[in-house]
């Protein structure tokens, strides 16, 4: 987890996020535990009640089980949930606005595959 926090939402939903985000990059796999809420308080410099706002957000959603005593872990199935729901909203919230935008560029299909490889080839001149 990077340790930059934005003013556009709450930290304990960046928080949340984050740990969704290493979940579905395998950071983090089904079983494994999550760092203890006082270690990311402490690392993180925020409220331990942040931390578990936004671990309570992620056994809300059946994608992590507290296990009394012991912490808390990534349940099975939690990647795959999470990328069926990424999904869904990237192809109602994102796609729409990206299509529109290609449209508006006048982007041609050729030019969109195009666009990595240049990149890529910019970064090996410098």
């Amino acid at each position: 987890m990077h340790r930059e926090w934005n003013d556009t939402q709450p930290i304990y939903r960046q928080l949340r996020d984050r740990v969704a985000a290493m979940i579905l990059d395998g950071e983090l796999n089904e079983g494994d535990p999550l760092p203890s809420v006082r270690t990311v308080s402490a690392e993180y410099r925020v409220n331990p009640l942040t931390v578990l706002k936004g671990y309570q957000e992620l056994v809300d959603e059946g994608l992590v089980e507290a296990r009394r005593g012991l912490g808390m872990f990534v349940k099975v199935g939690a990647a795959k949930q999470l990328l069926q729901a990424e999904r869904e909203r990237f192809l109602s919230e994102e796609w729409p606005r990206v299509r529109e935008t290609i449209d508006r560029l006048g982007l041609t299909e050729q030019e969109l595959w195009a666009a990595p490889k240049r990149r890529a080839a910019k970064k090996k001149e410098t």
